[in-house]
């Protein structure tokens, strides 16, 4: 080392952050997978990590897909309405997400489904890939409140 570069001021690395939970994810930063333009701190891990309910179907209809694009079973199964809870559900909801790579969503319509509605109404298309092989899945889906809060009730909107 010559003279000159000792005399240079020794840069300190930043002091860690007193609560390093607190400091943001790379996930929450990112682009949500809902397509809503929002990062997924801001949209949809807010309902996933139960700090705030969904107030439209379409907003849970969003929170649902982006709970499949990161494999959030538990989000997927307490959002589906309890009339249409069977032994199967949570089963059926993993199968699927072990083997599907969700990679778009394009929402087409919603109707009702607004705060102050108990029903509403969301048609959308999900692209996936399974096995590196292109799927659509084209829906109509119908929501419902269950003791006030937005659930997914089935396809047949």
């Amino acid at each position: 080392m010559t003279e000159s570069e000792s005399d240079l001021p020794i840069e300190e690395a930043p002091a860690p952050s007193a609560n390093p939970e607190k400091a943001p994810k790379v996930r929450d930063l990112s682009l949500c997978p809902c397509k809503s333009r929002l990062p997924y701190g801001e949209c949809c891990a807010r309902f996933h990590y139960g700090k705030a309910l969904p107030e439209t179907a379409e907003q849970l209809m969003r929170a649902r897909y982006s709970a499949y694009f990161f494999g959030r079973i538990d989000y997927l199964v307490d959002t589906t309405h309890p009339d249409k809870k069977t032994p199967q559900t949570r089963a059926g909801i993993q199968a699927l997400a072990d083997v599907a790579r969700w990679k778009f969503l394009t929402i087409l319509s919603s109707s009702k489904g607004q705060a102050g509605d108990k029903t509403g109404k969301v048609e959308f298309v999900a692209e996936y890939y399974i096995d590196m092989v292109r799927h659509e899945h084209h829906e109509k889906s119908r929501f419902r409140r269950s003791r006030g809060l937005w659930k997914y009730v089935d396809d047949k909107g």
